[in-house]
C-alpha cells in the first residue's frame, strides 16, 4: 500500500525539516506540503527534502487539508501538523494496527498523556468542553475531539460529507469517520511548540463549540 503524508504549513522553517525527515522513515511514502501564504523558507526547506508543494491560495485548515486529499494518491492517508509537536516513530505502528486490525480511521490521542509542560490546563478545559459537547450531541465518546494526527484509508475519506474549511474539519472528521466506519483513539506523547501557534484558543474554541450545534441541527 502507498502511504501519502499531508502537512498545512504556514511559516514553518524551524520545524518542517524534521518532521520531513521523519516521515521519509516510512517506506515509499508521498509527502504533501498544503502551503498558505508563508513567508519564510518553508517551501524551500520541504521541496529540497522531496515533498510536492502545493500553493493554497484560500484561507483554512480544513481547506488545506481538502486541497492535500484532492492531491493524494496513497491508499492510506496520514494528517499531522507541520510544527513538530506530533510524533511521527509512531506512525510504522499505528499503520499497522489500521491494516491488522481492520480499523477505517485512527485518531491521535493528546490528552491521557498530557503534561504541564506540553498542553496547558487552558487548553484541557476547553477540550473537555468540546469532548462533553460532542458526548451529549452526537454520543459520541473521544478523549481528544480536537486531535490534529489522523492515520486513515483513502477510500474512507471519499465517504465523508459536510466538512468545514475552518478549524472545525478536526472534530467534523471524527464525527463523520464514527458514523461511516471504526475509529479508535490511541494516546500519543504530544511535543513541545517551538513555534508560534496558528490556533486562536478562544476565538477558534468558541467557533468549534458553535459550529457542535449547527452540525448536530443539520444532521
Amino acid at each position: 500500500m502507498r502511504i501519502t503524508a499531508i502537512i498545512p504549513t504556514i511559516n514553518e522553517e524551524r520545524t518542517i525539516g524534521e518532521v520531513i525527515d521523519g516521515l521519509k522513515k516510512i517506506d515509499d511514502v508521498e509527502i504533501i506540503i498544503v502551503d498558505t501564504a508563508s513567508t519564510d523558507k518553508t517551501r524551500e526547506i520541504a521541496e529540497n527534502k522531496g515533498a510536492t508543494i502545493i500553493k493554497e491560495n484560500s484561507r483554512g485548515y480544513g481547506r488545506a487539508y481538502k486541497t492535500g486529499l484532492e492531491n493524494a494518491h496513497g491508499d492510506i492517508i496520514i494528517c499531522l501538523d507541520g510544527d513538530g509537536t506530533y510524533p511521527t516513530d509512531i506512525i510504522k505502528p499505528l499503520i499497522d494496527i489500521l491494516i491488522m486490525d481492520k480499523v477505517d480511521f485512527i485518531s491521535c490521542d493528546r490528552m491521557t498523556l498530557r503534561t504541564e509542560h506540553n498542553y496547558t490546563s487552558l487548553h484541557y478545559v476547553g477540550n473537555s468542553v468540546l469532548n462533553l459537547t460532542l458526548r451529549v450531541l452526537f454520543k459520541m465518546n473521544l478523549n481528544d475531539s480536537q486531535s490534529g494526527m489522523w492515520i486513515f484509508r483513502s477510500d474512507f475519506y471519499k465517504k465523508m460529507k459536510s466538512l468545514s474549511n475552518g478549524m472545525s474539519f478536526s472534530e467534523d472528521i471524527k464525527i463523520e469517520a464514527i458514523k461511516t466506519g471504526k475509529l479508535i483513539e490511541i494516546p500519543v506523547i504530544y511535543g513541545m511548540r517551538i513555534t508560534k501557534p496558528k490556533l486562536k484558543t478562544w476565538h477558534d474554541g468558541f467557533q468549534n463549540l458553535f459550529h457542535l450545534f449547527v452540525k448536530r441541527v443539520q444532521n
